[in-house]
């Protein structure tokens, strides 16, 4: 094997996928180190992509030049447009996957790619000298030297499987975790933390009573996550609708010592968007019902997977539980949940390009950033890949900001704030949600994933076409001016002003979209890009790298010591640090003016 590298990809997961897929494209040599090259791609829990604030990552991470988008619109089983109703700032793709399928495309996907080589081995350490990295230290071929190194290692840094008050260790249900690796980055010196989350039973469908079960259907018009994927047509698979009752209650109030998360065997933080059942039940006293969606592994399998029955009980507890469930009464597991427990890193100890402050040519993405969930890895896996290649090629990095993607709210918020649970996105955290929408993601960034070399000419010219049509239906639509004004009142839709028009022609949903949201909100669009010119401002601030803050009258001690520990970049990002002041702000641009 050849022994040196520009870059060296640790992990096989969504992000590891990610971010040697870019590195490849971006025409570095790349080697992806995993435990198992069956396992690269795949989904140790759901069996889904998308979901609220999650379909907005895969549209960009696609947008940008990525994987994700096309292995899932390869591989659905159902789709569903989330929020309908709300508006389209709120809007998100979600989908279920075939497991299998989508695992096998992720992984022929990476085996296939130019440049990209692929070794089944632990890493088990990072090579640095002076500060900077040279390579990844591993257990069976010894050093393997590159220009960079991007580490993704899921939850297998230090992982702890448990299950009631049975505990082994694993960095997913029977494989095993990677101690050396965590080990070897506190060496290093960075602060480690401990997160916890955990999954939840599968379910052999042949023994669900599906009749008393509420049958959840597909969208009847599947809009594809990736922009490339001109139409898909398959016939959906259905999610079915259970609820908890006052008996599976009693049944985990009853066992609660025998969880990790009250039995005082574990303190590290959890995922609070996506409880465990039990935490759940303690949480919500008040509520007599919670729901669950009973959603299918894939085509060709029986197997379901109990969406919010996430547990670390025992397994015969678990069992009790869900045969409390009307329609589950004599369900049989195919695999029991289970908790897990492992390190991440301080995230405040990155730079907003995932480069390691402390040792350079160091990236890190994916769930050892604290994170939940496949799209916000993938998200941050293609960032620091295209980051990686680029500073192996001596070229500026890129950073996306707030106002330009979800990605860059997802980056920011890590590096500035850091996370004391797994961090999980939602519309809720994007200030400019309105102009950082699902259906612009093209608009947004493809220039971007064009310029820095993932995105093809061709396709950049597809997307100007589509640039151009926008704007050719909204001059019509002026030359209309009362079909404009009407497309404005509430609950009139583009659909509705083409009947109306008695207009014919084919327009895709992104088109029509992107015209419907111009017109009917103009004037909030006006005034977010108005925020957006402020925010860019005090963005702009740059902040020396060597800036002595302890000569700033006025500032607290406990300010001064957070933005020299933080060290930000810009004046934007200070603001952002919890517990400065706008006070502190001030002052601080005051001095930076002087």
């Amino acid at each position: 094997m050849n022994n040196s590298f520009d870059i060296i990809v640790v992990g096989g997961g969504h992000a590891g996928c990610e971010a040697a897929l870019a590195g490849a494209r971006l025409g570095c040599k790349t080697l992806l180190i995993t435990l198992k090259i069956d396992k690269i791609g795949f989904m140790s829990c759901n069996p889904a992509i998308g979901g609220v604030g999650k379909g907005q990552l895969v549209k960009e991470i696609d947008a940008l030049g990525g994987e994700m988008a096309k292995a899932i619109d390869a591989t659905l089983i159902q789709f569903r447009m989330l929020n309908a109703s709300k508006g389209y700032a709120a809007r998100s793709s979600r989908a279920q996957a075939d497991r299998k399928r989508y695992n096998v495309y992720m992984r022929d996907t990476v085996l296939s790619e130019d440049g990209l080589s692929v070794l089944e081995d632990e890493a088990i350490g990072i090579h640095a000298e002076n500060g900077i990295a040279k390579g990844v230290k591993t257990k069976r071929h010894g050093l393997i030297s590159s220009k960079a190194v991007v580490l993704t290692p899921g939850t297998f840094t230090n992982g702890v499987i448990h299950m009631g008050q049975e505990h082994f260790q694993g960095g997913r249900m029977g494989e095993n975790a990677s101690f050396e690796l965590s080990k070897a980055l506190s060496n290093l010196g960075f602060k480690m933390m401990r997160l916890s989350t955990c999954t939840t039973p599968r379910l052999d469908g042949k023994t669900i009573d599906f009749s008393k079960l509420n049958a959840q259907e597909g969208d009847r018009e599947i809009i594809p996550f990736s922009f490339w994927t001109e139409k898909i047509e398959i016939s959906q698979k259905p999610c079915f609708l259970a609820r908890t009752n006052s008996r599976t209650h009693d049944i985990i109030k009853k066992n609660l010592k025998s969880s990790i998360f009250y039995s005082g065997k574990i303190h590290s933080g959890g995922v609070r968007y996506c409880p465990s059942i039990e935490d759940k039940i303690v949480r919500f006293r008040d509520k007599s019902s919670h729901i669950l969606f009973i959603e299918p592994e894939g085509i060709d399998t029986d197997e379901y997977y109990a969406n919010g029955i996430f547990t670390a009980f025992p397994r015969d507890v678990q069992e009790e539980i869900v045969h409390s469930i009307q329609g589950l009464e004599k369900a049989e597991f195919t695999n029991p949940g289970y908790g897990i427990e492992y390190d991440v890193v301080d995230t405040t100890q990155l730079e907003a390009t995932l480069e390691v402050k402390f040792i350079r040519n160091l990236f890190l993405a994916g769930q050892v950033n604290g994170t939940t969930g496949y799209e916000e890895a993938a998200g941050l896996g293609l960032m620091a890949g295209i980051n990686a290649a680029r500073k192996a090629k001596k070229k500026e990095p890129l950073i996306l900001d707030r106002s330009q993607a979800y990605i860059g709210v997802l980056i920011d918020d890590l590096v500035s704030k850091g996370t004391s649970e797994p961090y999980r996105m939602f519309t809720s955290r994007v200030e400019y949600r309105l102009i950082v929408r699902e259906d612009n993601a093209t608009t947004r960034l493809s220039k971007i994933g064009h310029s820095i070399g993932l995105l093809s000419g061709e396709k950049l010219l597809a997307l100007e076409k589509k640039r151009k049509k926008i704007e050719d239906i909204k001059k019509k639509l002026e030359s209309a001016p009362a079909l404009a004004k009407l497309l404005k009142r509430p609950g009139i839709s583009f659909e509705d002003i083409m009947q109306i028009a008695g207009w014919k022609d084919e327009i895709s949903y992104y088109v029509k979209t992107q015209v419907e949201v111009d017109i009917k909100y103009e004037g909030y669009i006006r005034r977010e890009l108005s925020y957006v010119d402020k925010f860019k401002k005090i963005e702009r601030i740059h902040i020396p790298e060597n800036f002595d803050y302890s000569g700033i009258s006025g500032l607290s001690n406990e300010i001064k010591e957070k933005l020299s520990r933080f060290r930000p970049k810009s004046l934007g990002q200070a603001s952002r640090i919890s517990g400065v002041t706008p006070v502190a702000i001030s002052l601080l641009m005051v001095k930076l003016h002087r």
